[in-house]
């Protein structure tokens, strides 16, 4: 398997510096500043990042499990909202809510909702998130 890599770069001090972060096929680039990551001010930041990769996988190790118990998803959208609270150890991500909603024409929502913890549990991003972050999930059949 290819190793996937991503850079950064920062320049001032934390409070009034700026950084760029992109990865390393070019697909995403961003401006982050302490104001996006600590604030509500522009840009994007590390834990959108880390976000946006959780719902990626999420939703292709989604789509993975409901093709292979023989339903084909139209559709699966996820949203993973990522906690960074402070703690006795300092900034902390301490939890993330993913949000999924599939189009899978056929299924009933019992066997959706067993495909969607197999899927939370299994996708290598919760697996390397959850030993320190809590991970919840609300999957909803469209």
């Amino acid at each position: 398997m290819p190793i996937r890599t991503a850079s950064a770069r920062w320049s001032g001090n934390l409070t009034e510096g700026t950084g760029t972060i992109k990865t390393g096929k070019g697909g995403l680039s961003g401006n982050y500043s302490f104001a996006s990551r600590f604030e509500e001010g522009e840009g994007t930041n590390p834990e959108e990042l880390i976000g946006a990769a959780h719902a990626g996988c999420f939703s292709m190790a989604f789509s993975k499990g409901l093709a292979d118990a023989g339903f084909t998803p139209t559709s699966v959208e996820t949203t993973a909202k990522v906690h960074l609270d402070k703690t006795d150890a300092g900034m902390t991500v301490t939890r993330i809510d993913l949000e999924t909603t599939g189009d899978v024409p056929g299924i009933d929502d019992g066997t959706f909702q067993k495909i969607a913890v197999g899927a939370k549990e299994n996708c290598p991003i919760s697996r390397l998130l959850s030993p320190g972050a809590e991970i919840s999930l609300n999957a909803t059949l469209a």
